[in-house]
């Protein structure tokens, strides 16, 4: 008896003991939880630095649309004239046929490019079917280098094959095949087309990065099974990894649609020449031009805050689309 009633005190002071003891234990858990995510926090805060000194700070420099900035004045001695260069954009029929050409020229070579991002998906489809791991190696490794090629050398790369006096126009003159050069460069004839090739030559490989690492992380028993019922290798491809690689590929679609008027401009500022200007100048390189060549830093920068604008909406239509038929967003 005298046992029982031993443990019976014990078991009582246990459970009186349990709430003190189970609060301490939250205590602890959320004071660790608390030093984690601190630690976390110091470890993005660089990054969260970099992200509002390039993407949130220079969005200051919006005032310039309201001035007429002179830089030999400043900002405090330029006059402020409010709207008027937003007013000037849709008042001058030439302002206005000149920004039609320009967004025509974007939206063309953007669509061309949507229409080319499949291949990305496809060139790794393949190279992951290449059996022999030294070449798809090697493949991998040769269409991913152009991409760290800076423009300015993919141009120096397109002049010494491409010129009026390039490799191509004097090996088809030796051949007899032609008596006058090719121009290839120095024409206003299918430059859409032929931006969107050296996009795509420079960038295929960088591209089909993100769709091999989707494949690596395929369930492998699914091509187990299919073989195990007679599935061949295109049959793999057709029914297992390209419907796999769908979501990743529809979620960089998006992405895609909603950066429609951000080309980016090294790639047009360097291919861009006398004959073909008029096709080739892309918003960007708009901005570009009437900026720094123009002398009108207000208006570039006034055109420069509506294709932001209009850019975020995109990114907001895009991101309730997807919302609606994949049942999540994108951002």
């Amino acid at each position: 008896m005298t046992s029982q009633l031993v443990l019976q005190e014990v078991a009582a002071t246990e459970l009186e003991e349990s709430p003190a003891a189970e609060k301490a234990s939250r205590k602890q858990r959320r004071q660790a939880g608390g030093r984690r995510s601190y630690t976390m926090f110091l470890c993005i805060l660089p990054f969260m630095v970099l992200v509002f000194v390039f993407s949130y700070f220079p969005l200051y420099g919006w005032i310039y649309s309201l001035f007429d900035y002179r830089a030999a004045l400043g900002l405090s001695g330029s006059e402020f004239v409010g709207l008027r260069w937003f007013e000037l954009l849709v008042s001058s029929p030439t302002q206005v046929a000149q920004i039609g050409q320009v967004l025509l020229n974007t939206l063309a070579i953007s669509f061309l490019g949507i229409a080319t991002s499949v291949l990305p998906l496809f060139f790794a489809v393949f190279l992951n079917e290449v059996r022999a791991p030294w070449f798809r190696n090697a493949v991998q490794t040769l269409t991913t280098l152009p991409n760290f090629i800076s423009w300015v050398l993919v141009y120096m790369i397109a002049f010494s094959l491409f010129s009026s006096s390039g490799l191509v126009n004097n090996v088809l003159n030796d051949a007899g095949l032609i008596t006058q050069p090719l121009k290839f460069l120095d024409t206003d004839q299918n430059v859409w087309l032929t931006m969107t090739l050296w996009s795509v030559w420079k960038g295929l490989g960088w591209g089909a990065i993100i769709y091999l690492a989707a494949i690596a992380g395929i369930d492998q028993s699914l091509y187990e099974s299919a073989k195990i019922d007679g599935a061949g290798r295109f049959q793999l491809m057709r029914y297992i990894t390209i419907p796999q690689l769908m979501p990743t590929y529809l979620v960089l679609l998006l992405l895609s649609v909603a950066n429609l008027l951000n080309n980016g401009m090294e790639q047009y500022f360097v291919f861009q020449n006398a004959f073909n200007k008029e096709t080739i100048q892309v918003l960007d390189l708009y901005v570009y031009n009437i900026g720094i060549t123009g002398n009108s830093l207000s208006m570039a920068t006034a055109i420069g805050m509506l294709k932001s604008v209009i850019s975020v909406a995109l990114l907001l239509t895009v991101n309730w689309i997807a919302k609606r038929v994949r049942g999540q967003s994108i951002v």
